[in-house]
């Protein structure tokens, strides 16, 4: 299935796509990543699905990338007595580690770790930021607060602490034994949430083992300070618009959203924007024409990925959930300002001798009759900076490993293609390059293609070679008899 559009689908999976017939539809129907969410279901049901989205490749005969979101440590108040009360704007009210149940004056707060960072003048936000406190006083056991914007409380409601970094290990228990079991079933990339700091994906690293690609998961005001080095050391960003939307102002999330994809793009990392992006289809076979905006803008923004979460998970429309997130890409894409905007926020960088192939590469794409780039790559970072390019011809990444072309999935553009075996020549890498873009759709025997890969093959970070190519076998042998 050869994709009219250059961004990439993630679709979540969950009780709304639970089947192989759901998952087969969601795939035809444009998504190219399916997330498994950690937080919801057993290991037998997260195996499962894991199952059929590889039945679902392989009778497709064409790479997907399955994502597993790790839950990440999780702070929530306790309970109460009558297991719900309202909080009224002025009144006092404790928090601490007291396990009795709570009632109008105090509740339980079982984490020691907040108590420990908290100081006078810290908001907590409770229930997605409906409930808004303020701390008073505060020791390792209790913080005094005023209510400033109440609201019901009820049992085991979400806290967020958005003014401390907070000192919790970034992987809980559960998270580990999630990451065991991904890694084990073979997942493409392993999502990390609520990352404050580098040193968060340093240990997610170890213990995937290269098994897995790491995704950081921009959710936090301390992650958005030290975004560069987050950047860094993870493999992948996705900007969760969720938690970053409570825990900082609503209309800072915008221009922020901005920044991390600008700047992701720039370090050739695959970005996704998530988090309610056709929120209504949840109950509504239609969107809002606001959530078409919110998609089509990070479209714009030149994202390599758009996500849908209960859309494709818990949603009465699946299918079309996905349907409408593909036609709404193909639009924006043919339209002539979103090529502008693309070059204008093109980021210009020529370090290395692989920048300046792939540089080339587009330049000569987009000023001669070239139908496609072709590319070999052993791990994936010779398409990555092609696609970093954002060319206007298809970007057709060709590898040996399967690994490679499923992660590669969540990168803009690129079209993944797992050949037979590891090529050797050169020659013999623009036969098979110009073998796929003919099967699939992207030339004719009477195009040409622009190949590069790295000579000697098969080494990691070798892109040293360029070449136009006909896609007519007989010419390419032709030019070099030998």
């Amino acid at each position: 299935m050869r994709r009219l559009r250059n961004v990439k689908i993630v679709a979540t999976l969950g009780p709304a796509s639970d089947d192989y017939a759901t998952i087969r539809a969601l795939s035809e129907a444009g998504a190219d990543v399916f997330r498994l969410n950690m937080s919801h279901g057993t290991h037998d049901d997260i195996t499962r699905r894991h199952g059929i989205i590889r039945q679902v490749e392989a009778d497709l005969d064409r790479p997907i990338a399955i994502l597993a979101d790790l839950q990440g440590p999780k702070l929530r108040v306790g309970t109460f007595a009558n297991g719900a009360l309202d909080l009224e704007e002025g009144q006092a009210f404790r928090l601490d580690l007291d396990p009795a149940p709570g009632d109008h004056r105090r509740v339980s707060l079982p984490h020691p770790e907040i108590f420990a960072a908290l100081e006078p003048g810290a908001r907590l936000l409770v229930n997605d930021g409906k409930i808004r406190l303020k701390v008073e006083a505060c020791d390792a056991e209790s913080a005094d607060c005023t209510v400033m914007v109440g609201g019901t409380i009820s049992d085991r409601k979400g806290v967020n602490v958005p003014d401390v970094v907070l000192p919790v290990a970034a992987l809980s228990e559960k998270d580990r034994e999630d990451l065991d079991l991904a890694c084990g079933l073979g997942v493409d990339w392993l999502a990390l949430s609520f990352v404050q700091r580098p040193e968060d994906v340093e240990e997610a690293r170890k213990l995937a083992a290269g098994r897995a690609a790491i995704m950081s998961k921009i959710e936090k005001p301390a992650a958005v300070r030290c975004y560069d080095e987050i950047l860094a050391a993870s493999d992948g960003i996705m900007v969760a618009r969720g938690d970053l939307g409570v825990e900082l102002p609503v209309q800072n999330v915008p221009p922020i959203q901005k920044s991390l994809v600008r700047r992701a793009r720039a370090a050739a990392k695959p970005v996704i924007v998530a988090t309610q992006m056709l929120e209504s289809m949840i109950e509504s076979p239609v969107p809002t024409r606001a959530e078409v905006s919110d998609v089509a803008t990070a479209i714009y923004e030149g994202a390599d990925a758009v996500m849908l979460s209960a859309e494709s998970a818990a949603g009465a429309y699946p299918v079309e959930a996905v349907s409408t997130m593909n036609n709404v890409a193909v639009e924006v894409e043919s339209d002539p300002i979103y090529r502008e905007v693309i070059i204008a926020s093109r980021h210009i960088t020529h370090s290395t001798v692989a920048d300046s192939i792939v540089a080339a590469a587009r330049e000569i794409a987009e000023t001669t009759d070239i139908a496609a780039i072709c590319c070999f790559t052993e791990s994936g970072t010779t398409a990555s900076l092609v696609a970093r390019e954002r060319p206007q011809v298809p970007i057709i990444a060709l590898t040996s490993t399967v690994a490679t072309a499923r992660r590669l999935c969540l990168t803009w553009g690129t079209h993944c293609v797992v050949t037979s075996g590891p090529v050797e020549r050169f020659k013999m890498a623009v036969v098979e390059a110009a073998r796929a873009a003919r099967k699939d759709g992207f030339a004719t025997e009477e195009d040409q293609i622009v190949v590069t890969a790295g000579v000697p093959f098969n080494v990691p970070g070798t892109t040293n070679i360029l070449r136009v190519a006909p896609c007519d076998e007989r010419l390419i042998f032709r030019a070099d008899p030998e």
